[in-house]
């Protein structure tokens, strides 16, 4: 039987960066080990895609938040 993930029934939008790193890499090994079958592997891929979009959808808004941070710094020394 696969393994699940606690945070597996949770929808994507609810979860913190880390708990949508930590379940995408479970679902990176599960897929790597072929052991799914063809429904599940094509269900967890979804799931796989939506928590690494969840994740850049993360890193983006701290990007620009450091961006306007260095922005913000520069024209308080110009």
């Amino acid at each position: 039987m696969a393994e699940q993930t606690p945070t597996t029934e949770r929808p994507v939008d609810e979860l913190t960066y880390e708990a949508a790193r930590d379940e995408l890499v479970s679902i990176v090994s599960r897929l790597e080990a072929g052991q799914l079958p063809l429904e599940e592997s094509l269900r967890v891929w979804e799931r796989g895609e939506a928590l690494a979009a969840h994740c850049a959808s993360f890193l983006d808004r701290a990007e620009a938040h450091l961006a306007a941070q260095d922005a913000e710094a520069a024209a308080d020394q110009g």
